[in-house]
């Protein structure tokens, strides 16, 4: 040590750096706890998928109570269902037709 008062200096210098040093660990060692708890991990992520669910869920109501008619109101929709299962009831029909003939 000299007389000119570096070494306190240096010292005060040093305990600050083990004092960062161990803010840093103590962090460090929570994050690694916390990675390492995995029940508590899934729970979360339970938890954040039901929360995600119940504001779809919200949404899509939302969207249903907006698209809902007044009663009485004739509803006019396209001729596309009816075509659909038209075709779905010819498709079912050759089919039927087909396993038939294969069995004779």
């Amino acid at each position: 040590m000299t007389g000119n008062g570096r070494a306190s200096g240096d010292t005060e210098a040093l305990r600050e750096e083990i004092r960062r040093t161990r803010v840093e660990l103590s962090e460090t060692m929570e994050a690694l706890a916390a990675k390492a708890d995995v029940k508590k991990r899934l729970r979360s992520s339970a938890e954040q998928a039901k929360e995600r669910m119940r504001e779809q869920a919200t949404a899509a109501a939302a969207r249903v109570r907006g698209r809902a008619r007044p009663r009485g109101e004739r509803v006019h929709g396209s001729p596309v269902p009816f075509t659909a299962l038209a075709a779905g009831a010819v498709a079912a029909a050759v089919v039927l037709m087909i396993v038939r003939g294969r069995r004779r």
